[in-house]
């Protein structure tokens, strides 16, 4: 008697990775599309290290800077003249207007943009305004502020802090 091997075809299972390889493929073109969308970096100027034993007192400030304080109570100063308050910040957007108006008219560039005749007027003109705010003030009333200033024009806002630990 002889014994017959009967061999069994039994199904190898196995990944078919061609779909995988084209998934992975539209995940690539995707994330390669977005890529340059994202931004990249966030611009942030930090003032330099200054000697503590320097006399500040005898620094005179920039004339076309800019500066809104809001008080406690929530009145609004640009520079030293009170211009209203949080509640009502049309006076504050009139004035700032105005200021650029002035500026275009007797074209006081930032530093550095006076020969920059390849930008437009606007681009090139100082329009930096500081909000300056106690800690008291609630955020929601500073954001009212920088929105009248933003809406007026001013590019970049700045945050002033001053009582910072050390």
């Amino acid at each position: 008697m002889e014994k017959v091997k009967h061999q069994k075809s039994e199904a190898v299972p196995f990944i078919n990775v061609t779909p995988l390889i084209d998934v992975l493929l539209v995940v690539l073109i995707i994330f390669m599309v977005i890529t340059p969308l994202k931004p990249s970096k966030f611009q942030a100027d930090i003032p330099t290290q200054r000697d503590p034993n320097e006399d500040l007192s005898q620094l005179k400030p920039n004339p076309l800077t800019l500066v809104v304080s809001v008080s406690n109570d929530l009145q609004l100063k640009l520079n030293a003249d009170s211009i209203g308050s949080v509640n009502d910040t049309a006076p504050l957007s009139q004035k700032l207007l105005q200021l650029f108006r002035q500026r275009k008219d007797l074209r006081a560039y930032k530093p550095g943009m006076e020969t920059r005749s390849d930008l437009p007027d606007d681009e090139r003109l100082e329009k930096t305004v500081f909000v300056k705010a106690p800690r008291s003030v609630k955020y929601g009333d500073v954001v009212k502020v920088i929105d009248a200033i933003k809406g007026a024009g001013a590019s970049p806002v700045g945050l002033q802090v001053d009582d910072l630990p050390q």
